[in-house]
């Protein structure tokens, strides 16, 4: 499910929507929506959230379609939900060794 991998991910970053919606330029009802499930963001406002977070988009499609999989057994999803956060966590640290370097 898209709105919660994108629900997670700025959760995961401790932004608020109110931050996430400035940054992405997006109005914080819209960002809402999203998170909600009650609109499907735009393949640019996606593209943004692959941008800020220094995500490749397709690595933000496979988190959402693997969240809520029933098929997949729980040991599995933790397995998955692990490599991510990993993987996120890395992204992090880079993102922040790059910024003390232009600091």
């Amino acid at each position: 499910m898209l709105s919660k991998a994108l629900l997670l991910l700025r959760k995961y970053h401790d932004l608020t929507q109110s931050q996430l919606s400035s940054e992405l330029g997006v109005s914080n009802s819209y960002l809402s929506e999203i998170e909600s499930g009650k609109k499907q963001p735009s393949l640019e406002v996606l593209g943004k959230y692959s941008d800020y977070f220094e995500i490749p988009l397709s690595s933000i499609i496979f988190f959402s379609e693997h969240v809520d999989d029933k098929k997949i057994t729980e040991k599995a999803r933790l397995g998955f939900a692990g490599s991510i956060l990993s993987m996120l966590e890395w992204n992090l640290t880079r993102h922040e060794k790059k910024k003390k370097l232009t600091a």
